[in-house]
């Protein structure tokens, strides 16, 4: 007897997880492949990330992708997934005019993407408002504090956040503030797993961790997981895996047997019929 496919995870599920203290699995996904990996692995998250910019779009910061290449990311890994719940950044540029741009980009992540919520970074009353106005079309929303990437020129760079006394203060406010802006989850990024301990009690809401210490679950970049990621990763990174070794020896001997010859050989091919190879030949003869 065949067993029933597992429910879609919702944000009561994950609110259920967070209650019962079972920890929630995410992984930032950006095409159909990893997100069939990740939902034959079983997670309960996929996040289709900005960070899509640098990891297989190439681009040198998360600010420069669009929001139609969002978009497409975002749809491939829809339509890769059948249980896993899946969340949408929503790139820097396509909220930052008004409530009303911010809404109109989610609409087209849900609508278009098919994703089950969007994620917005910071906590700036403008950002806050932000979070309200989509909540209030309907569509859940995950807020993100701490090292915010879009915005990591403000903060100094892409560095941790909290590990002094303004900016552990800062980090607090931030984090109550966007579960009371309406956020159905927090992904804090960066923090000292000391200083996120303190507020963990106040927040309702399931708290993701990347490099934040133990949380109500934890994400980690696909690549990096993977080990494909190319040249330094960042501290919280742990991989398990080295598939991007595998990938360049895999290319490499493929390439070593093209050039001598070996590949490729009579079983890569078709046979061909007496009368096929004949007519082929008198076809030539009739145009020599």
């Amino acid at each position: 007897m065949t067993a029933a496919p597992a429910a879609p995870v919702t944000t009561t599920r994950l609110a259920e997880m967070k209650a019962a203290g079972e920890p929630i699995v995410m992984v930032t996904a950006y095409d159909y492949p990893s997100a069939r990996a990740a939902e034959r692995a079983g997670v309960d998250m996929v996040l289709v990330g900005d960070s899509g910019a640098q990891v297989v779009l190439g681009y040198d910061s998360t600010v420069r992708v669009s929001t139609d290449e969002m978009l497409t990311l975002a749809a491939a890994v829809r339509r890769g997934t059948q249980r896993a719940f899946v969340v949408c950044d929503v790139p820097f540029g396509s909220t930052e005019v008004s409530d009303e741009q911010a809404v109109t980009t989610a609409l087209r992540f849900v609508r278009e993407a098919g994703g089950d919520a969007v994620k917005l970074e910071g906590a700036s009353a403008a950002r806050l408002s932000r979070i309200r106005a989509v909540v209030a079309a309907g569509i859940p929303v995950v807020g993100h504090v701490g090292l915010t990437p879009q915005t990591a020129v403000a903060l100094g760079g892409l560095r941790a956040q909290g590990r002094d006394a303004d900016s552990a203060a800062r980090f607090v406010r931030e984090a109550l503030a966007v579960q009371e802006a309406g956020a159905f989850a927090l992904v804090v990024e960066a923090v000292p797993a000391e200083v996120v301990a303190v507020v963990r009690p106040a927040l309702r809401i399931p708290v993701i961790g990347i490099g934040a210490g133990p949380a109500d679950g934890q994400v980690l970049v696909f690549h990096d997981v993977l080990g494909i990621t190319e040249g330094r990763v960042a501290k919280f990174v742990k991989a398990y895996a080295a598939v991007g070794d595998a990938m360049s020896d895999g290319v490499a001997a493929y390439a070593a047997e093209v050039r001598s010859g070996v590949f490729p050989a009579a079983e890569h091919g078709y046979a061909a019929r007496p009368e096929a190879v004949a007519a082929a030949e008198a076809e030539l003869a009739r145009h020599s």
